[in-house]
């Protein structure tokens, strides 16, 4: 089996696995729990699912309303045919596998929140916020047009709840809680991608530089020989 090959049945399986799990787990919540309920993870009360929706970026912060929510999935479509280009021409270049892993995550957690945001409003009733679940399909149509809808998350980590002291300027007896945001599977995918990009691969973001740098010195280098001979 080619290299080529290989490597496009690595990212196609990696975005996909990714996909399944992500939409998944949140057709699962949005159909069966109500907003802001949640469960303990293993009985840990550290580790929960915690039903919210949102209508802005990773880990649930927002960007703007109407307008803001337009340019966001509009951005995310964008980003994500730049990431298709970036995994082709690695598939040509014959980048290492680790790479293109890594990059494979980063574009099915892209394309895990560009379904929610392209397609939910259009499947799914609108959420309740006093009781009751959403309804997939519903007679009369679904909640917000395309590229409206909003992205489900549902992990919660809140490993330290406490209050900051109060002699603190500012924020002196306020509660303090670490991991707030609330996060879904297509999150991680794209901060695992990222993570593992920064940590075990940082010699790929170097090479490019390394490439134009000799490209630029090579002519110097061979004019001066020519000048001596």
């Amino acid at each position: 089996m080619t290299h080529s090959r290989k490597a496009l049945i690595i990212v196609v399986a990696t975005v996909l696995v990714v996909l399944v799990i992500d939409q998944a787990s949140k057709i699962w919540v949005k159909t069966t729990m109500e907003y802001g309920e949640e469960f303990l993870i293993l009985g840990l009360d550290w580790a929960r699912i915690h039903f919210v929706e949102n209508e802005g970026m990773a880990f649930g912060i927002s960007f703007g309303e109407q307008t803001g929510k337009l340019l966001l999935s509009l951005f995310r479509l964008v980003a994500v045919g730049f990431i298709v280009y970036m995994i082709y021409q690695m598939i040509r270049n014959k980048e290492s596998l680790g790479v293109l892993i890594c990059f494979s995550l980063i574009f099915a957690g892209a394309m895990g929140n560009i379904i929610d945001s392209a397609v939910y409003g259009l499947i799914f009733s609108p959420t309740p916020y006093h009781g009751g679940v959403a309804e997939i399909f519903p007679e009369e149509g679904g909640y917000a047009g395309f590229l409206y809808g909003k992205v489900v998350d549902m992990f919660y980590f809140p490993i330290i709840q406490s209050r900051w002291p109060e002699w603190l300027p500012i924020w002196g007896g306020q509660r303090f809680e670490f991991f707030s945001p609330v996060f879904n599977v297509a999150d991680s995918a794209i901060t695992c991608g990222i993570i593992a990009l920064l940590l075990f691969y940082r010699p790929f973001f170097m090479s490019d530089n390394k490439t134009s740098e000799n490209s630029t010195s090579k002519p110097g280098i061979q004019g001066h020989a020519e000048a001596s001979t």
